[in-house]
Parts: structure tokens; sequence; C-alpha cells
């Protein structure tokens, strides 16, 4: 069973974001960085599919040199071989080009099952993977929180609202999005380790891959810390003036009452 993983390197949870002067990203020499944590849980999805039916786990990602520490934990955790699709302003790119460079990058190859996290820890839009399986024309399911493969077939259990699941039968080769806590992340060998130095990590240009009509659908202008700030109005009047005079500003300024 050949499987292509999805996955992205992005911020450490506890770094100190320091905006750029340019307001376009936050300053990258600053921090540490580490795997999303949703496709750190979609890599051992699809190791422990490689481990029970054989084949082979390929891993990729987008992103500039710094990325390939990232590729190689993958390979050292067992992933066979890496595909690096290189661009320095990754960061601009909305899920669209996102997926569409990923979807130019594997479409050559031919993989049975295409994995990635229910989104990222940075942007959080949660579309890259549903729009890969779009450009691929496969099917695909998300929030999936169990995988089942039997004669050619998959069956999915999927995480839904107010503690509800739903199991969901599809052909292969399909896409699905892994939630996290689907199962317990290996952490890398010493024999693993080793041996990921000897294994191929394929780079390819990104600007090389993306059609040129594949423009972008949305635009960040700016990031910014939020101001905090606070008020504090005094209100006059007898108990019950005062009490009605509360009750107009919970209701139409704070918007708390219906």
């Amino acid at each position: 069973m050949n499987i292509l993983v999805c996955f992205k390197q992005v911020p450490a949870k506890d770094a100190t974001l320091r905006i750029a002067e340019d307001g376009s990203w936050v300053r990258e020499a600053d921090i540490a960085f580490e795997v999303n944590e949703p496709d750190a849980f979609a890599l051992e999805a699809g190791l422990q599919l490689k481990e029970k039916f054989g084949g082979e786990v390929v891993v990729v990602t987008l992103g500039p040199e710094r990325v390939r520490q990232a590729i190689k934990e993958a390979l050292a955790k067992g992933a066979d071989r890496a595909l690096h699709v290189q661009d320095d302003k990754f960061y601009q790119l909305d899920p669209l080009q996102l997926a569409a460079a990923l979807a130019a990058a594997v479409k050559e190859e031919k993989f049975d099952l295409l994995l990635t996290g229910l989104q990222s820890d940075d942007h959080g839009f949660g579309q890259t993977g549903v729009l890969l399986a779009e450009l691929l024309g496969l099917p695909h399911a998300t929030i999936i929180m169990e995988i089942q493969v039997q004669d050619g077939r998959l069956r999915v259990k999927r995480e839904l609202e107010a503690g509800w699941f739903q199991w969901v039968e599809m052909p292969l080769p399909a896409v699905l999005t892994i939630q996290s806590g689907i199962n317990k992340p290996r952490y890398a060998s010493l024999k693993g380790i080793m041996a990921a130095k000897k294994k191929e990590i394929r780079g390819l240009e990104r600007s090389a891959l993306l059609r040129a009509d594949t423009k972008p659908t949305q635009q960040t202008k700016r990031i910014y810390v939020p101001e905090k700030s606070k008020k504090t109005e005094l209100l006059t009047g007898t108990a019950k003036e005062a009490a009605g005079r509360l009750v107009e500003k919970l209701r139409h300024e704070a918007r708390i009452l219906g």
C-alpha cells in the first residue's frame, strides 16, 4: 500500500512570536519550529498502515530550506522517501495555491492513500487536504478518527459534533484529513535516525509546478497583535435607573443579552 503524507513545519507552541517589520509574517529568525501536530498523527497513521499492508510511505512538504529538518524527522520515524516543494515565500500562499503545488508535485506518483492533518497550527485553514482531493479528482473524508482497509476499500470513522461519530465507506485511492488523537505518534529511534541519512529527499521548485492560472483566492494584508484596552463607565442615578441602563448596554453594546 503506497501512502503519501502531507505535513507542514510550524512555529513551536511555546515560541514567542514577533511580527516582521512589513507586517507580512512573523520574524522566523527569532523562533523554533516543529512538525504540525495533526500532521504527526497523519504520519503515524500512514506508518501503521504500511506495517500492516506493506508498501511505502512518502512524505511531502512545502517551504524554505529549514523544513528539511522536519523531513529528516519523518524519515527517521519510518517514512521511505520525501518530496520537498521549495518556496521561501510559502506563507503568502492561500490553501488553493498550496494544494495546487502539492497536487502538481505528486500527480505522477501512484498512491493508494493520501493523508493530511486536519488543519495547521499556524493558519488553521483546514482546507488544503480537501482541495488536494478535488484537484486530483479523488474521493475524500475529513476529521478521521479510525481507518480500516479491506478488499481495496476504506471504512473510516469521522468525528462529528456533540460526541457523535459517522462511519463512511469509500474506494481507493482517496484522501483523508486526520484528527489529532487518532493514535500515539512514535519517537524516532537511533537506528531510524541513522537510516534517514541515506533516504532520498527530492527537491522541487514550486514556481515550476504551479500553473499560471492558479491565482490566489484570498490575501493576507497584514498580521498584528490585537491591542488590549479597557473602558470603565460609572452608571449614576437610582438603583432602578442604573439597572435599566446596564441591561441596555449588555444588550446593545456587549450583545450578551437577547
